[in-house]
């Protein structure tokens, strides 16, 4: 490689306005990516900031998460009708799932959506989650931008939120290209750009 790139030189190539062009963006590109390596270096992220982001994340997510089924039409009438026929026998709301539900995720398995954290779903759904008992469905249907949903709570149990050894690397990571992308906004900010 140093041997073609000297006999390219002593030809002139590097003159050459397209090569000129990739050397400067090759250079450009060297340049700024010891820029930043140097700046997360000198700006190690100490364990007090990790810590506290630690303890922010944590505090967002749900103490619970839970099982649950969910059977999707388009129309309030349906859903009605569905909770009408779950009244009459509540065993029934696998089959009805399979038979009625417009949501291809869960549709062949029941409506099953597994274990889940309601903050992941949209609100309405959420909220009307939480009110349920276990192994009780929605008395009325549950409106969203999806539809009208009817909701059957398997199960709930406390979230397990792994620990700070576990999660440090992806955190520390997070902090670092927060702080970086701050320090790229003010230089942006302060420099003079033409084009």
């Amino acid at each position: 490689q140093l041997i073609v790139a000297t006999e390219a030189t002593k030809k002139g190539l590097d003159k050459a306005p397209e090569v000129a062009d990739q050397l400067d963006l090759a250079k450009q590109s060297i340049l700024a990516r010891a820029y930043v390596q140097d700046y997360f270096k000198k700006n190690p992220i100490d364990e007090k900031t990790l810590t506290a982001e630690y303890d922010k994340v944590k505090a967002s997510v749900s103490a619970t998460e839970y099982k649950a089924r969910h059977i999707l039409v388009k129309q309030e009438s349906e859903a009605k009708d569905i909770i009408a026929k779950l009244n009459k026998n509540p065993k029934a709301f696998e089959a009805l799932a399979k038979e009625k539900s417009v949501d291809p995720g869960s549709k062949e398995n029941g409506g099953d959506l597994g274990w889940f954290d309601p903050q992941g779903m949209v609100p309405e759904f959420g909220a009307a989650l939480t009110k349920l008992e276990k192994g009780k469905f929605s008395a009325e249907p549950v409106k969203t931008n999806f539809g009208y949903h009817v909701i059957l709570l398997e199960d709930s149990r406390p979230k397990q939120f792994p620990p700070l050894a576990e999660v440090k690397p992806m955190l520390e990571q997070q902090l670092q290209q927060q702080n970086l992308k701050k320090l790229l906004d003010d230089l942006k900010s302060k420099a003079k750009i033409v084009i």
